[in-house]
């Protein structure tokens, strides 16, 4: 401390105390500068690294922290009948969480007025280890199958040449994809703009599975359920606020936990046998779609409360890293095609942008009851070597002198029959349109005219062939939704 301030003491990051902040060591005092400036050159170095690469999608966004606490059943029934997960087994167990929201398309800096779906990422630091639930403000995607989502990303984001999002581009690729119908009609309806992050309802999006303490499975739909209710903004409210803050909804969240108003989600599932399901009009597994509440009922869970806020932008919310294949005993994963390229995708790129050692942050480690211990051994930015048992001298297992040995296999494991061919090939019930449709009819009226209104505005802007194709999609789902917006387009003539 200094003496005379008693403030602390300004050192380099070797801890040694800096004399002099104010200028470098020079020749006389006009210069030049010598080499040997060590202070300048680690904070000068320091500085020139201070922006990790942001994320390619969910660039922007807010994190806070909270608690989850589980009400010790799943609808009428025990937790335990389901899932065996430990976190949700009895009733007031609470297990800290972070959440963290975001914009998808847009960069670091940009707007969180847009039009855009929201992250919806919660981690669950349970007394298992973490669990990752990534998901988004709206319940289902544009595309069923992984590998086309560096084409559906690459058609959203600003075009390689122009730099400026092209309506043309979009619905060039969405006009080539039928199963992205639902999702449009969901992200230009209002809901496309969320008031905030507080107003807003979550989903997993993807089909996970439970798996309970006899080895049984069951699929399940996670949803979010805001006890704030739902606001969103019209395209002209939006642009209002873009026009003074482009912030607004990390603000809102911001300065809403520091009043106290401590905003909350109640978890519910929707669960399914697993199977195929015949019956249905549409596979179980297909993001493109929702399951019907009237046939799969939303059953609480728990209830998610964000009382705390980050102490540091930068640890915590840049350098939070999510991944849907990071889940619990008790939590597993489904056949969705989606979901077996996001957990790959997810985790590479926190190695890519964070390090290979970026679950050693404090936001992305376990809690501190739960030991980690692995062989993994260096890499960038490494912080500390993982427990092995006493003897670091033995990285690998098995060993018969020291080390660490696998944890014993009394659970009983799910194992689904599957067989086919091997095989590229669509989903066969794929039923591009009608629940486009029942979105469109079930909408309020308001809501209908400004997704067509801002269908007409967008697609306004497309080459002719676009738009007759986008018509004909839209006529497919609804004829009203097709002739309102072929008659807004003047072709209604050739719908």
């Amino acid at each position: 401390m200094h003496p005379q301030t008693s403030k602390p003491i300004l050192t380099t990051r070797q801890g040694h105390p800096v004399h002099n902040n104010q200028q470098q060591r020079t020749v006389g005092s006009r210069g030049p500068a010598t080499l040997e400036n060590y202070h300048f050159l680690e904070k000068i170095s320091h500085f020139d690294r201070e922006r990790i690469p942001e994320r390619v999608v969910h660039a922007r966004g807010f994190v806070a922290h909270g608690e989850f606490e589980a009400y010790g059943t799943i609808g009428d029934e025990p937790a335990a009948t389901y899932t065996r997960a430990k976190l949700f087994q009895t009733r007031g167990t609470k297990t800290p969480v972070s959440l963290r929201f975001s914009t998808v398309i847009g960069g670091r800096d940009s707007s969180e007025a847009t039009r855009d779906p929201r992250g919806f990422a919660v981690k669950f630091r349970t007394e298992d280890g973490n669990w990752d639930l990534v998901g988004n403000n709206l319940p289902v995607f544009f595309i069923r199958d992984a590998i086309k989502f560096p084409d559906v990303i690459h058609s959203l984001k600003p075009d390689p040449v122009t730099f400026r999002q092209e309506p043309n581009r979009i619905f060039d690729f969405m006009s080539n994809t039928p199963e992205s119908m639902h999702m449009l009609t969901w992200l230009f309806s209002p809901r496309g703009i969320p008031a905030n992050y507080r107003t807003q309802d979550g989903f997993g999006v993807n089909t996970y599975r439970m798996v309970n303490a006899a080895g049984e499975g069951v699929l399940v739909k996670y949803h979010w359920k805001s006890r704030q209710g739902i606001e969103s903004l019209t395209e002209e409210q939006a642009a209002a606020i873009q026009a003074r803050e482009l912030g607004h909804a990390s603000k809102d969240l911001y300065e809403a936990i520091e009043r106290g108003e401590y905003p909350q989600w109640e978890l519910n599932v929707q669960l399914m046998s697993d199977d195929e399901h015949p019956e249905l009009d549409f596979d179980p597994l297909d993001d493109t779609k929702t399951w019907p509440e009237d046939v799969f009922p939303l059953l609480p869970v728990g209830l998610m409360t964000l009382n705390r806020n980050v102490g540091n932008f930068h640890n915590e919310n840049e350098q939070i890293a999510f991944g849907t294949g990071v889940l619990v005993d008790g939590l597993d994963f489904s056949d969705d095609k989606m979901l077996v390229g996001r957990t790959f995708s997810y985790s590479d790129t926190q190695r890519y942008r964070v390090g290979p050692n970026y679950l050693q942050l404090p936001i992305n480690a376990p809690r501190e009851d739960v030991q980690v211990n692995t062989n993994q051994d260096g890499g960038q930015m490494a912080y500390g070597v993982d427990s092995r048992g006493g003897n670091p001298h033995i990285n690998f297992e098995p060993s018969s002198v020291a080390g660490l040995q696998q944890a014993d296999e009394s659970y009983r494991e799910y194992q689904p029959f599957v067989s086919g061919r091997v095989m590229r090939a669509p989903i066969e019930r794929q039923n591009n349109y009608a629940q486009a449709g029942e979105r469109f009819r079930t909408m309020p009226q308001w809501e209908r005219d400004d997704l067509v209104k801002n269908m007409i505005n967008l697609l306004g802007q497309c080459d002719k062939q676009i738009q007759e194709k986008m018509v004909w999609h839209f006529s497919q789902c609804d004829d009203a939704y097709g002739r309102r917006v072929a008659e807004g387009l003047g072709i209604a003539d050739n719908a």
